[in-house]
């Protein structure tokens, strides 16, 4: 046996015999709780006969911290979609991300039968206005097919130098042929909260993704609008909204109800388990008001649409969310690495698990765009089911709000409805 091979079958069995001190610890505790365990000693060995059969027979040199890591982000991404390993370069990514400025194209994205599956597009970055949609699979980048590639190596190849270009390849719903589509890449600097008055006492707030300022962020907005006049009903948008942080999404849920709970998660260990319940003081002083989704609505902006419709708080508008209704956390390993675990699941006061199945809207809605028919006088603007829409103020571009958004212009009628019977 040559020295390297010596030197690396030292070093596994090192490994393995730590793993089985370590093991060993785990199972006296889950033994301590009750919970059943057995230490894998077949299966580690078989471990280590892969690793040397790589080592001695590879067609080129591997050092051991690339196959430690492979191995471990192996082990990570075998579990779900959402749980990975997080080197420097990652790590880092991940705190960056939180704080409303990164690079890259605008897009959240997870995984899906071996493709990267576009979760939403981020408002206003170059992927929104190159035209990516939620759902859509990017099936090769810059002409190189994703498969095989993990999450985190897909997402290193999308970033890159502001203004360079990238091209990716894409499957749509309802499409027979791929489409390429060049996005040229930005530094991402996301405006969380922004709001406007639709009509005289009618407000919009939307919230692209959760930060850590964006329940405050969206306080300061609606007082804002409340400043401009009587607010009798406010839309709430989160259509394409990937999600973020969870205290922001307690914390816009928690402005807008009085009291109870909010959302819980349960997983296996105890401090995976939490409740986080309403404080009083709703700031939109018990207005009507609708929620809008669609399903790249994920993640956080399902707790706040489940929170709001089980309390009957809200009317939740337009089509089924993503489902994206597990729980990262994030241990680290070293002062620059760690793992993002799936540790526990969500759940709305009602008990409705997130996960996979979404939010189900009150009021669905169908993804249709309207526009003016060709005639002389520009016709009736036809929404769903082939009806004329009712007149809406034209914006500076002679566009009605029905045209411009169609679920919006739904929305709005829909509050001036229970506006109209709350006063009754």
């Amino acid at each position: 046996m040559s020295k390297s091979c010596r030197t690396g079958y030292a070093l596994i069995v090192g490994l393995v015999v730590g793993v089985m001190l370590s093991v060993s610890v785990a199972v006296y505790a889950d033994r301590e709780n009750g919970a059943q365990s057995a230490l894998p000693v077949e299966d580690l060995q078989r471990f280590t006969d892969v690793y040397m059969r790589i080592k001695r027979n590879y067609v080129t040199e591997v050092e051991d911290k690339d196959l430690l890591d492979n191995a471990i982000q192996g082990m990570l991404s075998g579990l779900d979609e959402h749980s990975s390993y997080l080197d420097e370069q990652d790590f880092e990514d991940m705190q960056v991300g939180t704080s409303g400025e990164f690079g890259g194209l605008g897009i959240e994205v997870g995984m899906e039968d071996g493709f990267v599956k576009v979760i939403a597009p981020i408002d206003d970055t170059p992927a929104s206005r190159a035209g990516i949609e939620a759902g859509d699979l990017i099936i090769r980048l810059d002409g190189e097919s994703v498969r095989g590639m993990s999450l985190s190596d897909a997402v290193a190849k999308m970033r890159g130098e502001k203004g360079s270009d990238i091209t990716l390849t894409v499957m749509r719903d309802g499409e027979d042929q791929p489409k390429e589509i060049t996005i040229t890449r930005d530094v991402i600097q996301v405006q969380s909260v922004r709001s406007e008055i639709l009509e005289e006492g009618y407000g919009y707030v939307r919230i692209s993704n959760f930060q850590q300022r964006t329940a405050r962020d969206l306080v300061r907005a609606v007082e804002d609008l409340q400043e401009k006049g009587e607010l009798n009903g406010l839309i709430l948008d989160l259509r394409n909204n990937p999600g973020g942080i969870l205290n922001g999404a307690v914390g816009v849920s928690d402005a807008f109800l009085e009291e109870g709970l909010i959302v819980y998660t349960e997983g296996r260990l105890e401090d995976s388990q939490f409740r986080y319940q309403a404080s009083p003081g709703d700031v939109l002083k018990g207005a009507p008001m609708v929620v809008l989704v669609n399903r790249g609505s994920a993640s956080a902006s399902e707790i706040v649409a489940g929170a709001l419709q089980d309390h009957k708080r809200a009317v939740v508008m337009g089509q089924n969310t993503f489902g994206k209704g597990s729980v990262q956390t994030i241990l680290p390993l070293t002062q620059n690495t760690g793992i993002k675990l799936t540790t526990a699941r969500y759940f709305t006061p009602d008990g409705r698990s997130i996960q996979e199945d979404g939010i189900e809207p009150d009021i669905r809605l169908q993804d249709l765009v309207v526009q003016r028919s060709g005639d002389d006088n520009g016709g009736a603007r036809m929404g769903r089911d082939g009806l004329p829409e009712a007149e809406s103020e034209e914006d500076d571009n002679g566009e009605t709000l029905a045209e411009r958004d169609y679920g919006m212009n739904e929305a709005l009628n829909l509050l001036k409805g229970l506006t109209f019977y709350g006063r009754r």
